[in-house]
């Protein structure tokens, strides 16, 4: 056998690997998932902070008694702010204002009152997308007085580097968290599923390496998940394989022992086969009354050695040909009716226009065995018939085999189709069945029981459809009718 050497994917086409980036994209996703309504809010908080501090620095304007104060101070108390201008607006009120020398142009309105939830998303990253600086009017009232409107005139940029920043260590701790996150799932998954899985395969391929040996079975496993469950039966099947070669290497030679020794027994046989057919051309009456039961059993342990050589024989190659039923079938009733014994009869039913697709030699072997079979258990009538059907969907020809005999005892009933056990009658061995079905399941066909009982038993063979569509020629004694 041609050593194989186990080789583990690398670390970067792994199954550990391909999980470890998942687990940090799907991690990075959902922090992006919080990082958008996040990065919305603190626009917003930095809007309102705007409002709060600008309410404040009008509260200067109204502690004095014009509303007026000095230009220095209203520097102050803008650059406070940092904003270009205040406005104060309250209802059925006068409208106090802290202003610059010279307004700029306004880029951008927005109202806090008007905003919505996927609206401060999307103002938050036109924010953060802007590449030069921007003039805003902000309204919205103060938190302490509802009552109040506050305009405020303010420079995008402070706003927006405030949000790079935020933006920047929110990045880094969900990089953080990704890793750790993708570390311990890594961890989890090799120590729970990758491990074991490779423990797995290398014992696969260690024990198709050599299936006899049973230290290549892996361990039992006292796990109760899904691992766990697949290592025992692992295990299980290793050991039942095992089993089932050492068994089949002791029947192989078992088999080439009885080989041996049926080749030599036939020709002992043959010998006897001999002498017996002198002893009866004798006079002696006791001679004449014993000689038919030694031909008997002569016969029959000639047929014992013929039928084992032939279930130990390996098939040759199916060699699938055209050709009609009827004359197999008269063929069967001209080598297997005569060499049974009694006044046997066996009735073609089968159409002349029906053909079938397969080993002309093998399919002549199986009926030979089925209406051997019935004759020896003591058939005096055996039909046979055939047509097309369809089952399961598939096209099929079916023969069946009819006798009108004392149907199968219950033990060849229930071992049907097992050698040296499924035998219909004193002395059989059951090959007959046995070496029929292996012969149909080579053909993609079956052989099926399909009634037995005092009024008789009915067996059915099914094969494929003839190809008639690709070419099939007959072949045979069909070729030429």
């Amino acid at each position: 056998m041609v050593e194989r050497k186990l080789r583990m994917p690398h670390f970067l086409t792994g199954l550990s690997a391909r999980l470890l980036v998942l687990t940090i994209f799907f991690v990075m996703l959902a922090e992006f998932l919080i990082y958008a309504p996040s990065i919305g809010r603190f626009r917003l908080v930095f809007l309102e902070d705007r409002i709060t501090a600008a309410h404040l620095a009008t509260l200067a304007l109204e502690a004095t008694p014009d509303n007026m104060i000095s230009e220095a101070l209203e520097r102050k108390l803008l650059d406070h702010v940092g904003a270009h201008g205040v406005v104060l607006q309250r209802p059925k009120s006068k409208v106090l204002m802290l202003s610059g020398k010279m307004p700029p142009k306004i880029d951008a309105v927005f109202d806090l009152r008007e905003e919505t939830f996927f609206g401060l998303i999307a103002d938050a990253f036109v924010t953060l997308s802007q590449n030069k600086n921007r003039v805003l009017r902000v309204r919205g009232p103060p938190p302490k007085d509802s009552g109040v409107i506050i305009e405020v005139v303010l420079d995008e940029t402070p706003m927006r580097l405030q949000m790079y920043d935020y933006s920047k260590r929110i990045m880094a701790l969900s990089i953080f968290i990704s890793v750790i996150t993708a570390a311990l799932v890594y961890l989890s998954l090799q120590a729970l599923m990758v491990w074991p899985m490779r423990r797995i395969t290398a014992s696969m391929v260690a024990f198709s390496e050599e299936p006899e040996n049973p230290a290549r079975v892996i361990g039992d496993s006292t796990r109760s998940d899904e691992v766990g469950i697949a290592q025992r039966e692992l295990a299980a099947m290793q050991t039942g394989l095992r089993n089932a070669l050492n068994q089949k290497a002791r029947l192989a030679t078992l088999g080439e022992a009885v080989t041996k020794i049926n080749h030599d027994l036939r020709n002992i046989l043959s010998t006897a086969r001999l002498v017996s057919d002198r002893m009866v051309l004798s006079d002696d009456p006791q001679v004449k009354r014993s000689t038919p039961v030694l031909v008997k059993a002569i016969d029959r342990a000639v047929k014992l050695c013929t039928d084992s050589l032939n279930f130990t024989t390996v098939e040759p190659a199916v060699d699938a040909r055209l050709f009609g039923l009827r004359d197999l079938v008269a063929d069967v009733n001209a080598s297997a009716v005569p060499a049974a014994e009694g006044a046997s009869a066996l009735v073609n039913n089968v159409d002349e226009t029906l053909y079938a697709y397969a080993d002309r030699d093998q399919l002549f072997r199986v009926l030979v065995n089925l209406v051997r079979n019935a004759v020896e258990a003591g058939a005096d009538k055996v039909v046979v018939t055939a047509g097309n059907a369809s089952v399961g969907g598939k096209d099929v020809t079916f023969i069946e085999i009819i006798d009108n005999g004392p149907g199968l005892p219950a033990v060849a009933s229930e071992n049907l189709f097992q050698p040296f056990v499924g035998s219909g009658h004193p002395g059989g061995t059951g090959l007959g069945l046995a070496i029929a079905r292996e012969i149909m399941e080579a053909h993609g066909g079956t052989i099926e029981l399909l009634a037995t009982g005092a009024a008789g038993t009915t067996f059915r063979l099914a094969l494929p459809a003839p190809p008639m569509a690709q070419g099939a020629h007959p072949a045979g004694p069909a070729a030429a009718a």
